[in-house]
């Protein structure tokens, strides 16, 4: 990815943030609240160019480096977090092209992909596959130019508003290991490939979570990204890495959201005469909450330094998408709590933030599996 001058970069986020604050903070309420996707706002997010950020600017992106990419998440994050999963799911589908597929594929999707004109995500999550991939159930059948893929995915950012997705599947179930039976295609939405129901949640709404249903759904074999069988499985983990960098910078902005909303509310709220803040107990969580968001930012600006400079980071990118997610958890609960009743009505920002905060502890790789990948990389450095 190229490097940014940092005038560049500073007139960016400026307009990120004029755009926060003009067009997405007025109405977040009213889009979160109806559980609605935001048409609007996605339309000014493919003006931006949200939806190439990464692309490179080869095919049409802005080609940021993953450290740019990183802030302008968390900007848009402390107020509104659900907006960010619709271009990095998005995203996440660019880069497994740019980076795994070949020149004709770069070449015919990357631009739609970066204008937004062709929008979608990652399907990687089935009913009874998760965190463990290769558990994976749909399978893709060769026939002669085309593959038949049949099966389910579930959990999918974009499923029902998106129109095209990376799909892994495996195209030999009896491959030992497992992972080695894996591919993903570029699988745009048509005949044989529906749509089931649209998944309720506690938070992370505006942005649709659906299930994707494959019967007999055939797909030109051209779509085999990379059009090598078998690579699957070391295509998405690629691309994980990016992914775990948004997530933790979804952490950052919730974590520096709900410090900002506590801050404000607690200089304005009066008990005993002064204002809470000059309350031992309440700076006491002011002090915690403020040190948590700046490690988060710090430890996220870490992992998206090593993935610029093309470094293996699982460890980095563990490290901040667990460090970094907990603390929006653990800031956004103290900031209602300081809010007091006020914290547990819908007209206080802050219990958006609220329900937001779990959904960064379980996408991208559950912590406990970030902890695990953390420890694991850390005992085979520590004997290099």
């Amino acid at each position: 990815m190229r490097k940014i001058d940092p005038a560049d970069e500073a007139q960016l986020f400026a307009t990120i943030d004029r755009w926060v604050e003009r067009e997405v903070a007025p109405r977040v309420k009213e889009f979160d609240h109806a559980d609605r996707w935001p048409a609007e706002i996605v339309e000014q997010m493919k003006e931006l160019g949200l939806f190439g950020a990464t692309v490179s600017q080869d095919y049409g992106g802005l080609g940021l480096p993953a450290t740019t990419y990183a802030q302008i998440v968390m900007k848009i994050s402390a107020v509104w977090m659900a907006i960010t999963g619709i271009f990095n799911s998005h995203l996440m589908l660019a880069l497994a092209v740019e980076k795994f597929g070949t020149e004709p594929q770069r070449r015919h999707w990357l631009p739609r992909f970066a204008s937004g004109e062709i929008r979608g995500g990652l399907a990687l999550t089935e009913p009874n596959a998760g965190t463990d991939l290769q558990a994976i159930r749909m399978t893709a059948r060769r026939d002669k130019g085309d593959y038949v893929i049949n099966g389910t995915k579930t959990w999918i950012s974009n499923g029902i508003e998106g129109s095209c997705f990376a799909l892994l599947v495996k195209t030999n179930p009896e491959a030992s290991p497992r992972y080695s039976g894996m591919s993903l295609f570029i699988a745009p939405k048509g005949p044989g490939f529906t749509v089931g129901r649209k998944l309720e949640k506690l938070g992370y709404h505006s942005i649709d979570s659906g299930e994707l249903v494959f019967q007999d759904y055939r797909i030109p074999a051209d779509h085999l990204i990379g059009e090598v069988e078998g690579r699957g499985f070391t295509q998405v983990a690629g691309g994980l890495e990016l992914g775990r960098i948004n997530v933790a910078a979804r952490g950052v902005g919730i974590a520096e959201g709900a410090l900002r909303l506590a801050t404000d509310y607690a200089q304005l709220r009066h008990t005993f005469g002064k204002p809470i803040i000059e309350h031992q107990a309440i700076a006491l969580k002011i002090g915690e909450m403020a040190t948590r968001a700046r490690a988060a930012r710090l430890l996220t600006l870490d992992a998206a330094q090593a993935f610029d400079r093309g470094d293996r980071c699982d460890m980095e990118a563990g490290m901040a998408k667990y460090f970094a997610s907990e603390a929006a958890l653990e800031n956004s609960t103290e900031s209602m709590r300081i809010h007091g009743a006020y914290g547990y009505s819908k007209e206080y920002d802050i219990e958006r933030l609220y329900r937001d905060a779990p959904l960064t502890c379980i996408g991208e790789g559950t912590n406990e599996m970030q902890r695990l990948i953390i420890a694991r990389q850390w005992a085979r450095r520590s004997q290099a």
